[in-house]
């Protein structure tokens, strides 16, 4: 017997062994098949959790499970939107046809009726039964209470001829846009079938359904019903229009408001009106169209702004449009398309440059000015203007003013300034009146809960301000503290942003602001004699404090109630949670503090349970259950167990000195089975600063701009990851000063292959890699990504994702210069690598495309005809159609081929690829991918 017990031991741990050394490298084939987790999502009652599990290129699965017993898992494959019901009880989603049957058919060029369509799952929790239904367009269920489904369904294929019967005719479909929809209890019990149903909706209290009828052929059919779920009974509640629109119900379900038109659809100036109805006995009334009375001028109801509820039910808003503008060019018949001019007109005056106005064109169309109705005297009061066209309605409507905002004083300047301030005032909803609380206010104000007071930070002055409604007069919060609440490690010419506020306690009597560590506790009645409720404990020990707000509902924070605070330490990187109150005397008291990265808290609304996730370098997100003490939390997903047979590396946080003697830090990535007595090569990769992340799981994927970590670290590099801090006009002597000292502290440990070394970077970083080559030649090989080279150039050019001119980048933001080119333009030479080309040494693959909406991808261009002209060894990948970082999978799949065969044959010494020996020629652009390594 022993012996065949020391038999099996040893056969173990061989085994065992086996294992470990069969362990093999991430290949890009490793990408489709990782995962990763979202939706999590738990019952109100805390009894159920679900999660979605998604590969990147695949099928998805939901998993849901009894929180008390995880292993009793439901698995519902290819699940999609899904949501537990409001009484807790049920889970519903649709399942979407399986990717690979959908390539296929698409390879097969099957027709678009052809394609297999989704389904839709019921999952009684308690039961664990699953019904399915196929065929399935879209479901709804209600947002607060009840426990009804509705579910559309899909056009049906028209029945075929019978090709027995000579006689029978097909059918001819009736044309329109609407289908089957089965509204129905989640438990089958309850059901009803509407046809030609084109939009559909539920109350939040699971009382009343709405849906619009689609015309049908040309009959003037649309119609718009109410079903009241208790009764059963379907009211017709208005006919005969031809679209019903915007349809949302009050907030206790007493009214049904929509808009509507008679027009036809093909009309190019339909107009509109705003019905209301209550729900528990229909009585339809016109409420607003284009001759109400008070209404913006010139204006006409529009159908492209929401219609809202005050939550005491006695004001709806609605917006308003300006009218239709007859142009005689426009409407003159007798000129043909062809002889119409068609141009841009950039204009010195102009408050926005015409790429801003071109790329905002179509929102501006639609653009509504908000109004209000009071419902008991009809009075219109028109809350918005051409003037001020901002309001800051709140999620739940309950006061009878809001603040409104302008900045088109300052527009002009955007293109150069983007913390230009706006003008910011009060409204009254009844008369309309305005009352100023700040010209040129920088940020954006808030209200407080109880709407005593406005806030906001001033970063001008560093502080926090509040306006006192009812004194009309500012008080400044945090003068007079003496501790910084501006963002202590900005580094660039813009004015610093703070750390934010984390709410209100209940009446107003306080608010929690942040600074870099701790949190105060101001009373703006008395702000001098404001409270650091950390006690300081996080300024002391580097610890960054911030509340945890576990109620998505929250109004106001309890005074009396237990305080959460997430916490971060910015020396060791540990993150945990603590708990304090807001009047405690003493520090706050850890509750946990461990070596990862906590995230994702959800709490179940009406119990102590909870989910979070976990993760390390090494250790995937998963999803934890547990209660707020965080003991024995229980990992209940298993996100890719595949990694158990890869080789995956660790992460070690590094100290060291700046050139100037800032202590910094960075991320070195080391392969497994490391061994210090080795030599190897080494990836530097860098953008800003990235220390904080050592906790973050990082996911082998397709790169859509930078090398993917796991995968170099696993294929034996390691990954060098250092943070970089900036001074004022110098960003590229300010990365070679944090950069290359860094890359020296490592190399200095001895490990590291100083001959067979490389940099990359993309956007910003991508920058700094063309600066630093121009600056050393200690890198064999070097990868830039949409490269900023020419800052003349390019400070002159367009963002065309935005349409804003770049200026502000150099003038405030991340290019740092702080000024303009003919303020300094010294410094836009000095810090642009393209003049200084000719020292470059080190080959180059850089990347930038065609439709880049953030770097001109002329940059990139004259980076590597510089280099051409040069003759020094340079690449250019420009992927067609594509944005700043790619887009589209298939394009990521190629950058990281491209990538790993580039640094591979300059670092590693494998052969080099064809494409870069033999390039791609134009002929043979989409016939090969040349891959294929030289002999």
């Amino acid at each position: 017997m022993k012996m065949r017990l020391m038999g099996l031991l040893f056969a173990v741990l061989f085994y065992t062994g086996v294992d470990a050394q069969q362990k093999r490298s991430l290949t890009h084939d490793d990408y489709d098949g990782w995962e990763s987790l979202s939706a999590e999502r738990i019952t109100k009652n805390g009894k159920w959790v679900g999660y979605m599990i998604s590969p990147q290129d695949g099928d998805a699965r939901l998993e849901i499970l009894p929180y008390t017993d995880p292993n009793q898992k439901t698995i519902i494959h290819r699940a999609q939107g899904w949501s537990f019901s409001p009484d807790d009880a049920f889970a519903v989603g649709k399942i979407v046809p399986q990717k690979d049957s959908v390539r296929m058919l698409k390879l097969k060029k099957a027709k678009k009726d052809d394609m297999p369509k989704d389904s839709l799952f019921i999952l009684n929790l308690s039961a664990g039964k699953i019904e399915k239904m196929a065929n399935v367009k879209s479901f709804d269920i209600p947002s607060e209470e009840g426990s009804w489904i509705a579910i559309h369904f899909e056009k049906e294929k028209p029945v075929k001829k019978d090709e027995a019967d000579s006689t029978a005719k097909a059918e001819k479909p009736k044309k329109t846009d609407g289908t089957k929809l089965q509204v129905r209890s989640l438990d089958g019990s309850k059901s009803y079938e509407f046809e030609r149903v084109k939009s559909y909706g539920f109350s939040g209290d699971g009382k009343f359904l709405q849906y619009v009828l689609a015309e049908e052929d040309t009959l003037d059919n649309a119609a718009i019903y109410l079903l009241n779920l208790n009764s059963g009974e379907s009211m017709a509640v208005h006919e005969g229009n031809t679209e019903y629109s915007r349809v949302s119900f009050s907030p206790k379900s007493t009214y049904l408001a929509f808009i509507s038109t008679n027009d036809s659809s093909k009309a190019e100036k339909p107009y509109y009106q705003l019905y209301l109805t209550p729900t528990e006995a229909l009585a339809l009334e016109e409420l607003v169209n284009k001759d109400s009375e008070g209404i913006l001028d010139n204006g006409r109801l529009s159908s492209d702004a929401g219609i809202r509820f005050t939550e005491d039910e006695r004001r709806l808003f609605f917006g308003v449009a300006e009218d239709y503008v007859d142009y005689a060019y426009k409407s003159d018949t007798t000129i043909l398309d062809e002889e119409r001019v068609s141009l841009d007109i950039w204009g010195w005056q102009d408050a926005e440059i015409q790429p801003m106005q071109l790329r905002n064109k179509s929102r501006e169309e639609r653009r509504a000015y908000t109004a209000t109705m009071d419902l008991a005297s009809k009075k219109i009061t028109q809350l918005e203007d051409r003037e001020v066209n901002n309001i800051i309605l709140e999620n739940k409507i309950e006061r009878d003013f809001a603040l409104v905002w302008t900045d088109a004083p300052y527009r002009r300047n955007y293109s150069w300034d983007v913390q230009i301030g706006r003008d910011v005032y009060l409204i009254d909803f009844t008369s309309g009146q305005k009352t100023l609380v700040e010209k040129s206010l920088p940020g954006y104000p808030s209200l407080s809960p109880e709407g005593n007071y406005v806030t906001w930070y001033a970063s001008n002055d560093s502080t926090w301000m509040a306006y006192d409604i009812a004194q009309k007069n500012k008080i400044n919060l945090t003068q007079g503290l003496d501790v910084d609440f501006y963002e202590e490690l900005h580094d660039s010419p813009s004015l610093p942003g703070s750390y934010g506020t984390a709410g209100w306690l209940a009446k107003d009597e306080a608010i929690l602001i942040n600074d870099r560590y701790d949190i105060w506790k101001i009373d703006p009645k008395n702000p001098s004699q404001a409270i650091n409720i950390t006690q300081g404990m996080g300024r002391a020990n580097a610890i960054e404090f911030r509340r945890l707000s576990l109620d998505r509902e929250e109004r106001s924070i309890d005074p009396k109630a237990t305080l959460y605070l997430t916490a971060f330490n910015e020396v060791n990187k540990q993150s945990g949670l603590y708990q304090t109150s807001i009047n405690a005397k003493s520090a706050p008291k850890e509750i946990l503090m461990t070596d990862h990265r906590y995230y994702g808290f959800n709490k179940a609304k009406n119990s102590d349970e909870i989910t979070v996730r976990r993760s390390t370098y090494q250790e995937n997100p998963d999803l934890h259950l547990g209660d707020l003490t965080l003991k024995n939390l229980r990992k209940v997903s298993n996100l890719n167990p595949q990694q158990a047979n890869v080789k995956w590396g660790s992460v070690e946080l590094v100290s060291y000195l700046a050139n100037d003697g800032v202590p910094l830090q960075g991320l070195l990535f080391k392969p497994e089975n490391f061994d210090a007595n080795k030599k190897y090569p080494m990836m530097v990769y860098f953008y800003e600063r990235n220390s904080n992340g050592l906790h973050n799981y990082r996911s082998p994927a397709p790169s859509a701009s930078t090398i993917n970590i796991p995968y170099f670290v696993s294929n034996d590099y390691l990954v060098f990851v250092p943070d970089i801090k900036y001074d004022l006009g110098l960003p590229g002597p300010s990365a070679y000063n944090c950069i290359i000292p860094g890359v020296q502290s490592i190399v200095a440990r001895g490990f590291v292959d100083a001959d067979n070394m490389a940099i990359q970077g993309q956007s910003w970083g991508g920058y700094q890699v063309a600066y630093l080559i121009t600056q050393t030649n200690m890198f064999k090989a070097a990868g830039a990504g949409a490269p900023v080279v020419n800052m003349t150039s390019a400070y002159g050019g367009i963002r065309w994702g935005t349409g804003m001119s770049r200026m502000f980048q150099y003038e405030q933001t991340q290019s740092r210069i702080g000024g303009t080119l003919w303020e300094k333009p010294i410094y836009y030479l000095e810090n642009s690598p393209l003049f200084f080309m000719d020292r470059v040494k080190t080959p180059v693959l850089i990347m930038h495309n065609d439709e880049d909406g953030a770097v001109p991808w002329y940059q990139g261009i004259e980076m590597f005809m510089a280099l051409k002209r040069l003759n020094q060894p340079a690449w250019l990948l420009q992927y067609n159609g594509e944005d700043h970082n790619l887009r589209q999978r298939k394009n990521r799949k190629d950058l990281s081929v491209r990538l790993s065969q580039f640094f591979d044959h300059y670092l590693k010494g494998a052969p080099a690829p064809l494409w870069m020996t033999e390039g791609l020629p134009a002929v043979e652009k989409g016939k090969t991918l040349k891959y294929e390594l030289e002999d």
